[in-house]
């Protein structure tokens, strides 16, 4: 009875008595520990796919336009705006805010070592933030613009905070694999719950409610989802202590320490100039991966002259195909290391891009060719570079340094939307306009061949996995 079976040779053996090996519960507290941190991937996905990608932005610039006076702007704070400037002007207004705000909040979490609590502040106040837009009808513009700054900044936060528990949850040799799950997670989360949105908002007057109604209870539903699946990582993921030889030290922290130690941080950065290229070659390709993300939909409406269903469709194609992607590419990292999976990565995603310019116009089929290729690389890219960044973390400065991570993300997104409309200015052809986006993804492969993982991650005190 207390013997391990026959034919599982390899396991553990469990001593007379009942009792089990340290090893064998060890290894079974941290996978309950990383299946609850994967469902913070599940619980917050949905507000980036259903709120930002799909509903609240149309839905948000028609409210406005309903605030908006005769000549078509509206005044927030006195200061003249056109009404379908509001949406993009808020969504800037809260990526600058959080760019503030995520130093700040992951220095004090690595002093104090309460990432947790934390988290889960973070992760309520934008779920309460995403639910509450329910109550934006009418013309209450500033209601949503206030709504949506809210949550995007709590979601940034909650995030950092969320990757800087992936080097305490899983050796290095588990990184890949843990981190390709998470992001599957996520995507499957986000399809998932798409899916019954688009399903209401498509049916609503079968289902006898206005179409501004359907839109407020998916937008209002994704908070819920949020608040609701953020339990399962709060009460699974442990708290650690502090690291007491850590820069800044452990104990009690207070906003101008968390300043301080953030400049700190930044200082400690130039010791590290490996980890230093490692986060510009991420900066270059992740805003290539972005600008397609939020651009491909105007290449397909305008350049293509694609209807919107169409686009939809193509939508939820990336998502159900990114868990498959993440999966796989996590299974060719466990066997080729993960910076040559995500150089491949960054090879099939020049191609991708590349062929979109050869693209016909009103033609489907090779639009949704086009989102199969990007499914298939999405998750997986930004799943392994969030593994392989985190073996070039000092131990203990896990929350401050995924903050750099996030800045390279969010606070730089700006670069290629930037040249994708002066290439269409310029030529007058969207074309152009997304081909010119292949420069991001050969200058990040071009920096990140040049990174020497196993000495990077010396350098910071890890030791790198057996593939990497």
């Amino acid at each position: 009875m207390g013997t391990v079976a026959p034919d599982t040779p390899d396991a553990p053996r469990v001593p007379e008595g009942g009792a089990e090996p340290e090893e064998l519960t060890t290894l079974r507290e941290r996978r309950r520990e990383q299946r609850g941190w994967y469902f913070y991937d599940w619980a917050n996905s949905v507000f980036s796919t259903s709120v930002l990608t799909v509903f609240l932005g149309p839905y948000l610039t028609e409210v406005t336009k309903a605030a908006a006076g005769a000549d078509g702007y509206v005044h927030p704070l006195g200061i003249p705006v056109r009404a379908g400037s509001f949406f993009p002007y808020a969504v800037s207004a809260s990526v600058l805010l959080s760019v503030l705000v995520m130093p700040l909040a992951a220095a004090f979490a690595d002093r104090t070592g309460r990432k947790k609590p934390l988290l889960g502040a973070a992760a309520y106040l934008g779920a309460g933030a995403t639910t509450g837009m329910y109550f934006l009808d009418g013309d209450r513009y500033l209601l949503g613009g206030v709504l949506l700054v809210v949550a995007n900044v709590s979601f940034a936060v909650s995030i950092v905070l969320y990757h800087a528990f992936l080097p305490q949850i899983a050796p290095p040799e588990e990184r890949d694999a843990v981190s390709s799950r998470g992001w599957a997670f996520g995507y499957g989360s986000g399809a998932l719950v798409l899916v019954a949105n688009l399903g209401l908002f498509l049916g609503h007057e079968s289902l006898g409610v206005t179409e501004s109604t359907a839109v407020r209870i998916c937008l209002s539903s994704a908070g819920v989802w949020w608040a609701v699946f953020t339990i399962v990582p709060l009460l699974r993921l442990r708290e650690r202590p502090a690291v007491a030889g850590a820069p800044g030290g452990a104990g009690r922290a207070t906003f101008g320490q968390g300043f301080r130690q953030l400049a700190g941080t930044l200082r400690q950065l130039r010791r590290y100039p490996l980890t230093l290229l490692f986060l510009l070659a991420y900066l270059l390709y992740n805003d290539g991966i972005q600008t397609v993300i939020t651009q491909a939909s105007v290449y397909g409406s305008e350049g293509l002259g694609l209807d919107q269903t169409t686009l939809i469709g193509a939508i939820l194609l990336v998502q159900v195909l990114a868990v498959a992607g993440a999966l796989l590419l996590g299974g060719l990292a466990a066997r080729y290391g993960a910076k040559r999976t995500i150089l491949g990565s960054l090879a099939a995603w020049t191609a991708t891009v590349g062929a979109g310019y050869f693209l016909p116009r009103e033609n489907p089929v090779w639009f949704y060719a086009l989102a199969v290729g990007i499914g298939l690389v999405l998750g997986g890219s930004q799943a392994l570079s969030r593994s392989l960044f985190s073996h070039l973390v000092p131990a203990g400065k896990e929350a401050e340094y995924f903050a750099l991570y996030e800045i390279s993300d969010r606070g730089t997104s700006w670069l290629g939307p930037l040249l994708f409309g002066l290439v269409y200015q310029l030529t007058g052809d969207y074309r152009n306009a997304i081909l010119s986006l292949v420069v991001f993804f050969a200058l990040g492969f071009a920096l990140l061949l040049r990174v020497p993982v196993r000495r990077a991650a010396a350098a910071v005190g890890n030791v790198a996995p057996g593939r990497i």
